[in-house]
């Protein structure tokens, strides 16, 4: 039974990577063919990115971006603590000093979790204060 899901769009990096597909097109066009080769890796980029879905269900913490083909749990019972942050950059997966790794596709709102061991992860949502109470709810 899920407790919670949430769904974000990720419209920046949609917007971006079309843009950038379009102009390597163009490139590709009116320049160099070796362009096009990129084309096709921004729109996959674009369609594995579009979104990013949180949920709690079955005694986890999920999320997964865009189809799902990304995706990642912890069970709840490894979370210490979840609470609302801001992350120093937009979107994306990548590491940060002082708070692991970051999973978002929109905007500088997340949750920071720690676990039980104490390493941490940052989830990027829309809604971080409702999300890390959530989380709360189900630990301790």
């Amino acid at each position: 039974m899920k407790t919670y899901q949430h769904t974000q769009k990720g419209t920046a990096i949609v917007v971006a990577m079309m843009v950038m597909a379009g102009t390597f097109f163009i490139l590709g066009i009116c320049l160099f063919k070796q362009f096009f080769i990129s084309v096709p890796i921004l729109l996959v980029i674009a369609w594995l990115f579009h979104s990013l879905t949180i949920e709690i269900a079955e005694g986890e913490l999920r999320w997964r971006f865009g189809p799902g083909f990304i995706r990642h749990r912890v069970p709840l019972a490894e979370i210490a603590d979840a609470v609302p942050a801001r992350n120093r950059f937009s979107w994306g997966i990548h590491w940060q000093p002082g708070t692991g790794w970051l999973y978002n596709v929109s905007g500088f709102d997340a949750i920071i979790v720690t676990r039980r061991d104490g390493k941490k992860f940052m989830l990027g949502t829309d809604e971080p204060a409702a999300l890390a109470a959530a989380i709360r709810s189900h630990i301790r």
